[in-house]
């Protein structure tokens, strides 16, 4: 028997995790990202990392970690997880400011969409925005570049739009590449630490979730704020190409999809 020919097969553990797409002008995206930051960050203009933390089902369900509890007496759950057993999604946007190590997330209860995406931004404005950047005349968004914020979202643009003509504000948009969602801070800066600080409580209403949310804390500083939107978002919203045509957008010259500056078409109040 020649062994040169044999092949030999062991059980190993699950599949890992470690291929990456390349795509054209991934590190180039990275770079100009960064610099983007380091410069607003030098202006003192406002700088968010954005996205939507993973759906959570409110109801009285599992959720995985552990608490302090006394012993042998675990918290009662319900056995299924049927739809019809909980109270509906909860959706968290969040919005985290990159300067002040400061979160804030609108929980929705219907739809991740891009209406919903802006609409979180705006009540980020209101509460925190004018108030720390009230000389502010630009900001900057860094995104997934998928999702409700995706690059190629239509609707994500119109609402931003919107939204810079009612501040008469410059917004800029530096996506990260496909697959690369983890290097967005808002990951590791806040969603990490809104996930440790809830593991192990069911979700079991609207109430405990913004609760939870705004009870996250660091030992580095940061503070979150929780609202609850308790608007219905239409799903699947076609922007007709007249409306995108109006829209104030400069693409840059570097990754043009990925980078681009709204403007404001009128200046209003906020």
């Amino acid at each position: 028997m020649n062994c040169q020919s044999c092949k030999y097969y062991f059980l190993t553990g699950p599949n890992v995790k470690t291929l990456e797409e390349s795509g054209v002008g991934r590190d180039e995206q990275f770079r100009y990202l960064n610099r983007q930051v380091k410069r607003y960050l030098a202006h003192r203009e406002p700088v968010l990392s954005v996205d939507t933390k993973k759906k959570e089902r409110v109801g009285n369900f599992k959720n995985s970690g552990q608490t302090w509890r006394p012993a042998g007496q675990p918290l009662p759950v319900n056995i299924y997880d049927y739809p019809h057993l909980g109270k509906g999604p909860a959706i968290p946007y969040g919005a985290y400011d990159v300067r002040r190590n400061e979160g804030f997330v609108n929980v929705g209860m219907s739809h991740d969409t891009a209406e919903f995406a802006v609409e979180s931004l705006r009540r980020w404005w209101k509460l925190f925005g004018r108030r720390h950047y009230p000389q502010a005349r630009r900001l900057l968004l860094c995104a997934d570049g998928g999702g409700s914020n995706g690059s190629r979202n239509r609707a994500w643009k119109y609402y931003l739009q919107q939204w810079a003509d009612q501040l008469g504000l410059e917004v800029t948009v530096c996506h990260y590449p496909p697959g690369t969602s983890k290097w967005n801070k808002i990951e590791h800066r806040l969603f990490s630490f809104i996930s440790l600080n809830w593991k192990g409580q069911p979700l079991v209403s609207y109430e405990t979730v913004v609760n939870l949310i705004g009870a996250t804390r660091t030992q580095t500083g940061l503070r979150v704020r929780a609202e609850l939107d308790a608007k219905q978002y239409e799903a699947g919203v076609k922007i007709p190409d007249e409306e995108m045509e109006r829209i104030n957008l400069r693409p840059h010259s570097v990754n043009p999809l990925w980078n681009y500056t709204i403007s404001a078409r009128t200046i209003q109040t906020s």
